[in-house]
């Protein structure tokens, strides 16, 4: 791999300007599809064959009206009066009358005559019902909706909108995420010591994102695929291109020190050495991601290739462009203080790296354990993990959506937000015992211990299907409504020996059904990301124990970062300081996620950190010299390299969505654990305990393994700086001021 990259970089170079122009017009053109055609983003995450979409779907077949999506109107009365009082109540009827004749409405309840008013009557609430499901709702028509309802704040009245039409559409690229990208500035210029080289990592990486999300919104228009799709992809997408990005420009530098090291052969050698592993590290990133879709779970999978082809593009970024870019800096990217030759190793010894990794393989046993007891401490919260959808007591405090539900917990208590929808198909049932069946059913559901309310049956029009409302005492995510879904489901069979079908919708159910289903799938998808983990790493490295080694220390940073995320999102702890609106459960599908992400960006500091060991090992065949040296030349750039994941990542969790904020926490925490203390720490402690059989692999082994050679073993020796007439017909720019 190394020997082709090398020869890649140097063409890469010697045609930096068509490189480069290239690169802007697919830019040009990406950009240019993805803003003027890009389609309509979903806020419901479905999933095809679980029964609340099963009954989602009879309802939308045989019972139209029952299927559209809803805006609930809200409103409580002034202090010291009721919804009631003639001045309010007259309010109301007018702006109920201009509601109904907003575009797409098919009916608008009224509270007083539907029921819909809290026992002291200084609460009520109407529902308006569109003719489209709730993800086709038109923005156009919420707006409308809103501006019809301002005249009840002439009178005092509080308003706030909710309903399953309301779920807020999920943005990124907020004043928050900015300091990320501030923070990713400075750390790459205190370690490339360079405001200039600085810059290059933030300018290919933000090429390469946008070219990704522009790309990832063009393709929305075919495909349905969520909000949070685009900003995962813009999320890893900026993290990798700003690390693989600075993973080639530090060895360049690095390379650029000797002040014989010609500036074309070092950036081809880069390109080869750390452009390998970037390949090879992506690879991986690419592949956890993409693998997502064996979950079989449609928005899993969209999110999962969105995020794996923006990671793609940041790969093809850091070994076409970023090179292309050097070629144009030439000398400029050299040190200002060049070394002596010989002064690497002078330096050596005195660098925190090589103190850090001595003192590590110091005691390794003693680290190891300590390590490892840490990491169990920290993920032992995930044992009581529930998994679930956000409601909208978890929106922001301001937004109407957590408002709305405050007002109806209050008025008509925590279970009104997680009203169930009761689907029951009659048409099998003989006709004579249609009503028996159902009210036989109905009592059944009454008499539930956990049920405040069933709604009276509603028949469709075909006289095929019966719908009921049922309001439990306990709240959309509380256990106890999960454990009432199930019980209202083992009614099934009853309805079944009649003839009918017995369904159980609506939000809470779907959220419910999503949680399950990705709950089941995750145990798969880890052991695939743990086999692929020692396949890949195994084909890296030419061994048995460091992948063994590699994949138990990635499983010790998903279980500390779902610990982390239970102890934040479902017990409550530091929400003052994170915004977090409401505790509930954790994000069905943020484990599954979590788990891919993360393998990928764990084996991208492995492979950085592991390959220098190797490369030094090959060289000396002294284990222990080569895990001081592996670390002491790759320590710098690995910490600012999860230290800037941690800030990208970290910008997230303030943005206000719940599910983009619990995602953005999950990943700035595994991220720091798993490159401070499993890869900074317990890989060197485990690699000193191995000694030489870390590198030991099985002939037969070793024989059915490709040879892949990331280290660049097989690269021609080092060409010094070019000189002479030869020199000036190549690169006739090359100069030697301004080094940067």
């Amino acid at each position: 791999m190394a020997s082709r990259l090398y020869a890649w970089a140097r063409w890469m170079v010697r045609r930096r300007r068509w490189v480069i122009a290239t690169w802007i017009l697919l830019l040009a053109v990406v950009g240019g599809l993805g803003a003027t055609l890009s389609g309509k983003t979903s806020t419901q995450f479905t999933i095809p064959g679980v029964e609340a979409q099963e009954a989602q779907d009879l309802l939308k077949e045989k019972f139209p009206p029952a299927a559209g999506g809803v805006v609930r109107i809200v409103v409580a009365a002034p202090e010291g009066k009721t919804v009631t009082d003639p001045e309010q109540r007259k309010a109301l009827d007018g702006v109920l009358r201009e509601a109904a004749a907003v575009e797409g409405v098919i009916d608008v309840s009224r509270p007083a005559e539907a029921g819909a008013v809290s026992s002291d009557r200084t609460i009520a609430y109407a529902d308006v019902r569109f003719r489209d499901e709730a993800p086709e709702v038109t923005e156009e028509a919420k707006e409308e909706l809103a501006a019809t309802v301002e005249p009840l704040r002439d009178t005092g009245m509080q308003v706030e909108l909710g309903g399953s039409a309301m779920l807020p559409q999920t943005e990124a690229g907020g004043p928050a995420e900015l300091v990320g990208v501030v923070i990713a500035f400075v750390v790459l210029a205190v370690t490339l010591g360079s405001v200039v080289a600085a810059g290059l990592p933030l300018l290919t990486a933000l090429l390469g994102v946008a070219v990704g999300v522009l790309g990832t919104m063009f393709v929305s228009r075919f495909v349905e695929m969520t909000g949070t799709a685009t900003v995962l992809a813009l999320m890893i997408g900026l993290a990798v291109g700003i690390d693989y990005a600075l993973f080639v420009i530090s060895r360049h530098r690095e390379q650029l020190a000797d002040p014989d090291t010609d500036w074309e052969e070092s950036i081809a050698r880069a390109t080869a050495t750390a452009g390998s592993a970037v390949v090879f590290a992506g690879t991986t990133v690419v592949i956890a991601l993409a693998a997502l879709a064996i979950t079989g779970i449609p928005f899993l999978t969209i999110m999962g290739l969105a995020g794996a082809v923006t990671v793609l593009i940041a790969v093809l970024v850091a070994v076409s462009l970023l090179p292309a870019v050097l070629g144009v800096f030439g000398e400029r990217m050299r040190p200002r203080h060049p070394r002596r030759k010989g002064g690497r190793e002078n330096r050596a010894p005195g660098s925190w790296g090589l103190a850090w990794a001595r003192g590590v393989t110091r005691t390794p046993a003693v680290v190891l354990v300590a390590g490892v007891l840490g990491l169990l401490a920290l993920a032992l919260p995930a044992k009581d993990l529930r998994l679930g959808l956000p409601s909208y007591a978890s929106q922001p405090e301001s937004s109407t959506q957590h408002k709305s539900f405050d007002l109806l917990t209050e008025g008509f208590g925590p279970g009104f937000n997680a009203t169930l929808i009761t689907v029951v198909d009659t048409e099998g049932i003989p006709r004579g015992e249609r009503q028996g069946a159902v009210t036989q059913l109905r009592g059944a559901l009454v008499a539930d211990g956990n049920v405040a309310a069933v709604s009276p049956p509603v028949t469709a029009p075909s006289g095929g299907v019966v719908v009921m409302a049922v309001m439990p005492k306990s709240s959309p995510d509380a256990e106890a409504t999960t454990d009432l879904v199930h019980r209202m489901r083992d009614r099934a069979p009853e309805i079944a020996d009649a003839g009918g079908a017995l369904y159980v919708t609506g939000q809470t159910a779907m959220a419910i059904d999503v949680a399950d289903k990705l709950g089941d799938a995750l145990p798969l998808f880890l052991g695939v990301i743990v086999l692929l983990a020692l396949v890949l790493l195994a084909i890296a490295f030419r061994s048995v124990l460091v992948p063994l080694k590699a994949a138990l220390g990635f499983l010790l940073s998903v279980g500390a970062s779902l610990g982390a995320s239970v102890w934040v999102f479902q017990e409550g702890h530091l929400n003052g300081l994170l915004d977090v609106a409401a505790v509930g459960p954790v994000t069905s599908f943020l484990p599954i996620l979590l788990t891919g992400v993360l393998f990928g960006l764990a084996m991208d500091y492995e492979v950085f950190l592991v390959s220098r060991m190797r490369e030094h090992y090959e060289h000396s065949k002294d284990p222990a010299e080569a895990i001081a040296r592996g670390v002491s030349s790759s320590a710098h750039v690995i910490v600012a390299a999860a230290l800037i994941m941690v800030a990208v990542f970290g910008g997230f969790v303030f943005n206000e969505d719940p599910i983009v904020k619990a995602i953005g926490f999950s990943l700035a925490f595994g991220v720091f654990v798993d490159a401070f203390v499993v890869r900074m720490t317990l890989v060197p402690a485990a690699m000193a305990l191995l000694g030489r059989r870390a590198w030991s692999m099985p002939r037969r082994l070793d024989r059915i393994l490709p040879d892949v050679d990331i280290e660049g073993a097989r690269l021609p020796a080092p060409a010094g700086r070019a000189t002479g007439p030869e020199a000036e017909e190549e690169a006739p720019h090359r100069e030697p001021a301004a080094r940067v």
